[in-house]
């Protein structure tokens, strides 16, 4: 699980006194699918082309990752109360995951596709190809820019649950390879992901699993998006590394999960390494099963952490939304990132 732009890159005019913690004083504004294959949107854009011109503006830029829903009730609440909800949130795109293996793969171009028509908003597809033969990403591919889809966020993936090495044949085995083979395809702006606490599978250290970031960015890769994490210093440590160390010039926006539930969110940062601090988890306990309560903490937590990441010279924010657009839109509320 990944928890999953060039010209006036904002990190560049990041400040130099920046206290990259979270700020502890509360800032008072915190409080069915169908196919196409029709010409594209004229509204749709190249992902990188966002970047820099809101990086020319000094402007974040605000996305929201969804997954496609696994029954026709879920297809109904996307569309018709999610999105529409969104809307006031004017995000400058959004992205639709990919699952494992591919089982997804289909309904993820579809969910895209109908996302870009209905609704004018940039839309990127995930990619990913651990389990995917070469042939069948190509088709992936040429169906996506047949579709209109020009934004891709190029991932190595998991293999199914249920399926051996045996069970299907091997495209690609590092995400390299993939951005690589996009980039030669033409006409996509593409995506990678990066670890602030580094790749869970990653046993060489986070200097060994960035350095391998800075390899996806040399063979073409656009823009970072990061996994989900709590302390900002990870952010803030991992982006100087690749920016003053590595060299990378590419933007590296944080993916921001707010906490909405106690259990799902301990489950998730198990699943995909990322840390919650102890203090965290113990203010999360307190609350106990005061669901309310720990929605209205973690939306206030996430603000903050937003806030700072902000102020620290972040291009933008990443929201992990899991289908609902309470907690994206009143973060960015409490920012006053939109009018």
């Amino acid at each position: 699980m990944r928890f999953s732009p060039q010209a006036g890159d904002t990190r560049t005019n990041r400040k130099a006194q920046t206290t990259y913690r979270m700020t502890s004083i509360p800032n008072p504004r915190l409080d069915r699918t169908p196919t196409s294959t029709v010409a594209p949107t004229p509204g749709i854009r190249l992902i990188r082309d966002i970047y820099a011109e809101h990086g020319s503006q000094g402007q974040p830029v605000i996305s929201c990752e969804f997954f496609p829903p696994k029954t026709p009730k879920g297809d109904v609440a996307l569309f018709d109360r999610t999105l529409p909800a969104l809307d006031a949130l004017r995000p400058d795109f959004y992205s639709v995951t990919y699952g494992a293996g591919g089982s997804t793969r289909d309904k993820t171009l579809a969910i895209v596709d109908r996302i870009q028509r209905e609704r004018d908003t940039t839309t990127m597809a995930h990619l990913t190809c651990i389990s995917t033969s070469r042939s069948d990403i190509e088709r992936y591919l040429s169906e996506a820019r047949d579709r209109g889809i020009r934004n891709i966020l190029a991932l190595r993936g998991d293999p199914p649950l249920e399926s051996s090495d045996e069970q299907f044949e091997r495209g690609f085995e590092y995400s390299y390879q993939l951005v690589e083979f996009i980039r030669k395809m033409e006409g996509f702006s593409i995506g990678t992901a990066g670890f602030p606490e580094s790749h869970i599978a990653c046993t060489e250290g986070r200097h060994v699993d960035w350095q391998r970031l800075k390899a996806k960015v040399d063979r073409g890769a656009d823009f970072v998006l990061t996994q989900l994490f709590f302390d900002n210093d990870d952010y803030f440590a991992f982006r100087d590394y690749l920016v003053d160390t590595l060299g990378v010039t590419v933007p590296i926006t944080p993916g921001i999960l707010p906490i909405l539930n106690t259990g799902q969110i301990k489950r998730f940062t198990a699943l995909c390494g990322a840390t919650l601090p102890t203090a965290l988890a113990s203010k999360l306990d307190s609350y106990g099963d005061d669901v309310d309560a720990v929605a209205a903490f973690g939306i206030e937590l996430a603000s903050r952490q937003c806030e700072a990441l902000l102020a620290g010279g972040a291009p933008g924010l990443h929201f992990y939304s899991l289908n609902k657009a309470h907690a994206a839109t009143q973060i960015v509320e409490n920012l006053g990132l939109r009018d």
